[in-house]
């Protein structure tokens, strides 16, 4: 197949790239929202099961197994953010995509036949939502500890476990007052999928520098990508502001986010 030759003109360029490339460009765009949005669900699930475990508090009355039992485990869920929140998300990916393939171990997702899912995109999805959960706990934590500490002893009074009470009056409370940074972490993971190419993930920051090898200009095709970020983040950004408000959160909290740490 012969390729068409490109114009010397900055601008002839941008607009040929778009109308000769604009299916590869679509399906990098697929796989950004599809592998942000679905890492940043699955982030979110991980914090909430993380969160009640490195959140937990000793108390006298426990007996030694469950006191070792809850050292434990906020020991391990400390470490877990840590190691994440303190390691670059490509080179986690490097190390969990290449370290599975070195292993023989296949993450392709077969749903009896109806949905194929290839394993390197399951493999993107697992790396966002691991590293997406560990700032989503933070999120979590800090939202959690800013709820007044009267309301676990009222449910308390009413006969309700520690247990109960997180997860039936103190945690849907976080969830409602984290809504905007757990917004921002899904912006965020929009762009920060891009660092997914370097395990050839068919996002749009690969799809781009596989357009640009054709013709070995790299200006225009990754002027194309900034601008559909923008527009992708812009759009996000607006909606989340959106729910934000008619949930009654017009202030915006500030919390740890990928950014920020």
């Amino acid at each position: 197949m012969l390729t068409k030759i490109m114009p010397q003109g900055f601008i002839e360029g941008i607009i040929f790239l778009i109308k000769e490339y604009y299916p590869l460009f679509l399906d990098g765009i697929k796989y950004t929202v599809i592998i942000s949005l679905t890492g940043t669900l699955l982030g979110l699930l991980l914090a909430l099961i993380i969160t009640p475990i490195k959140t937990a508090t000793i108390s006298k009355r426990d007996r030694i197994m469950l006191i070792i039992f809850k050292r434990c485990g906020i020991c391990l869920a400390t470490l877990y953010v840590e190691i994440l929140r303190g390691t670059p998300m490509m080179v986690q990916a490097v190390i969990f995509y290449y370290g599975l393939r070195g292993m023989g171990i296949d993450m392709s997702i077969n749903f009896f036949g109806i949905l194929y899912i290839p394993g390197i995109i399951v493999s993107g999805i697992t790396i966002v939502s691991v590293n997406t959960s560990a700032y989503i706990i933070e999120v979590l934590r800090g939202s959690i500890n800013a709820i007044d500490k009267g309301q676990m002893e009222a449910a308390r009074s009413l006969g309700m476990t520690k247990l109960q009470a997180l997860l039936k009056i103190i945690i849907p409370q976080a969830l409602r007052n984290c809504i905007p940074a757990i917004g921002n972490e899904f912006v965020i993971n929009i762009k920060d999928t891009s660092v997914l190419s370097v395990i050839a993930v068919t996002e749009l920051f690969y799809m781009t520098k596989r357009i640009n090898s054709i013709y070995y200009r790299q200006t225009e095709g990754f002027i194309i990508a900034a601008i559909i970020y923008l527009i992708l983040t812009f759009t996000t950004t607006r909606l989340l502001y959106w729910i934000s408000n008619k949930l009654g959160n017009r202030k915006q909290l500030t919390y740890p986010t990928s950014q920020s740490y």
